[in-house]
């Protein structure tokens, strides 16, 4: 007879053989995205494969979202994954329709495996409309906690200190995580400017321009969208 002790180990033991054979990283910090309200929400690498989970949350009556087919991964050296499997959500043209303002959209994208030690990537869609990205999804979860960290010092209006964050952050950055400094810039130049340093936001932002920060040109262009210009 097999006991329910025995049973629980063996459960406990398969899933300890899963977790040593996958990499997860939950609620990954990311750069700049094209919807506001879409998330990753999480990203597993398998053996086998690379999923990434995915939501949006409708702002609007008569909503629609899909997936086109040209959908890759951009690793930190330009290479492309592409899409092998959406679940969850349709193919362009076919779409999903939201029934209600505020109804989430849970889907996944599943690409082949990353290379072993990759720091960040790039979910990018290529389609004629409405075309959605995420730059420098960070799978570093230790780095994306001190970014949660950071920003909950701006939820609760304690700008210097989210100043401070940002610089240590922005020091301790290495290699991989490269692909999330634009956004490290982009917000600590904001709060600076946000407070009136101009000298230092002015600096900061100059650091970002002479920079090979990878989609530089982007984080520029938003800062300049809202009106920050040194």
């Amino acid at each position: 007879m097999i006991t329910k002790t025995i049973l629980s180990s063996l459960a406990f033991f398969i899933a300890g053989v899963l977790q040593a054979y996958s990499q997860i990283y939950n609620l990954p910090a990311t750069g700049l995205k094209s919807h506001q309200t879409l998330e990753v929400t999480r990203v597993e690498i398998t053996p086998k494969k690379t999923i990434i989970y995915v939501s949006i949350e409708n702002r609007r009556n008569g909503g629609t979202f899909c997936a086109d087919r040209n959908i890759s991964v951009i690793l930190p050296t330009g290479n492309a994954l592409k899409l092998e499997k959406a679940v969850g959500i349709p193919r362009c043209p076919d779409v999903y329709k939201f029934k209600t303002v505020g109804e989430i959209l849970d889907f996944t994208l599943e690409f082949p495996k990353l290379p072993a030690g990759t720091g960040y990537i790039d979910l990018i869609e290529q389609c004629q409309d409405n075309c959605f990205s995420v730059y420098g999804i960070l799978l570093n979860d230790p780095f994306s906690r001190g970014i949660d960290n950071a920003m909950s010092y701006v939820n609760r209006g304690q700008t210097d200190s989210a100043i401070g964050m940002y610089q240590k952050l922005i020091s301790q950055a290495g290699e991989g995580e490269k692909g999330i400094l634009g956004s490290l810039y982009a917000d600590l130049i904001t709060l600076l400017s946000s407070k009136g340093y101009t000298a230092n936001a002015a600096e900061w932002y100059r650091k970002l321009e002479s920079s090979d920060i990878p989609s530089r040109e982007l984080y520029l262009q938003n800062l300049n969208f809202r009106g920050i210009k040194y």
